[in-house]
């Protein structure tokens, strides 16, 4: 009885939400990581699927220049290696261990912080008490910072898809199934999926900021406004994992339109092409683009759809495979086994 009675030695509360914090931020992050990088796989196969296919590129919302959905669904899978290093920092502020910092000034007792660090898995300590304490809510903005990353990835790339299906645009559809009708329209087919992805994933990218605001001039120490920040982060995880799936979903089922630059109404898309095609003649850059313009202006502009972009990157040299050796580098450099393996072995005692 008096063991018992002597297990809460050297222990606060407020420690003890803390490290169950960071556990929960570490599993959570985790498990977005995992969503995240299966979505970048399925971009990526569609973008190989696609990398012929041709659609315009625009600057302003206006016609611009060729693209093409390799390097359209590429673009998003880049996104996501970017998304995934603001993960991973996340993640390394989430592995460090705060327990042992009692209510934020450490403990008489002669504990070993470190022996607890390793218990659970742990990367490393919060070895300053105080700061320990002052970590509670700055793990948690910066969580959802990185959620916030991949749900902006995720709202453009929806927006994409919005105007795309739009009839104007006409370069992709989807399965009845996955689209909505109209009550009194029987022509309509709704992105409905892509604007719910939108409107939560704008949601998620206003969290930062709520969590920013609900911790503006706290003080070092605890302060029970810190308990109201669990409430608008941890469901956040779950919805931004939902809407990966979900537009995971919608991409698997796509139906792209080929030959869709054919049209003459894109031919415009190719005028920057005739002025290379000048240029590598030998033709000054700004002669070119002078007469380029008046044969535009004249109706007499000439064109050709066969495209030669060879550089990194280019409709040309997708360079996926680079891209996905990044991506691969990044999760690989968050070893999650380390901490399962901790637990695992604590568990097992």
């Amino acid at each position: 009885m008096i063991l018992v009675k002597k297990i809460h030695s050297a222990r606060s509360r407020n420690d003890q939400v803390l490290v169950d914090i960071k556990l929960f931020l570490r599993n959570e992050i985790e498990k977005t990581v995992n969503t995240v990088h299966s979505f970048f796989e399925l971009l990526i196969t569609q973008s190989e699927k696609y990398k012929e296919y041709l659609l315009p590129g625009y600057t302003h919302l206006q016609l611009a220049m060729p693209s093409s959905f390799g390097l359209w669904f590429g673009a998003y899978a880049e996104s996501l290696v970017d998304d995934t290093i603001t993960l991973k920092a996340a993640y390394d502020i989430a592995n460090k261990n705060p327990l042992g910092s009692a209510a934020g000034y450490g403990s008489s007792f002669p504990i070993n912080r470190t022996f607890t660090t390793k218990l659970l898995g742990f990367a490393d300590l919060n070895y300053n008490v105080v700061y320990a304490q002052m970590g509670r809510g700055k793990a948690e903005r910066i969580a959802a910072s990185a959620l916030a990353n991949v749900a902006d990835t995720l709202s453009k790339l929806s927006m994409d898809a919005c105007l795309f299906l739009n009839q104007n645009f006409g370069f992709i559809s989807f399965p009845a199934e996955l689209t909505t009708g109209s009550s009194i329209m029987p022509h309509k087919k709704n992105p409905d999926v892509f604007e719910l992805i939108r409107s939560h994933c704008n949601r998620l990218k206003a969290l930062p900021n709520e969590i920013m605001m609900m911790t503006t001039n706290l003080p070092s120490g605890y302060h029970r406004d810190l308990q109201l920040l669990k409430e608008h982060l941890f469901p956040a995880f779950e919805i931004l994992r939902t809407c990966i799936d979900m537009a995971g979903l919608m991409l698997s089922n796509i139906e792209i339109k080929k030959d869709i630059l054919s049209d003459e109404k894109y031919k415009y898309l190719f005028s920057v092409e005739e002025v290379n095609k000048l240029v590598l003649q030998g033709m000054p850059f700004r002669d070119a683009y002078k007469k380029v313009g008046l044969d535009i202006e004249a109706n007499r502009f000439t064109y050709s759809t066969d495209l030669r972009h060879t550089h990194e990157g280019s409709i040309g040299n997708l360079c996926n495979e680079q891209i996905s050796n990044n991506i691969k580098k990044v999760v690989e450099s968050f070893e999650f086994e380390t901490y399962h393996n901790a637990i695992e072995k604590l568990l097992s005692e």
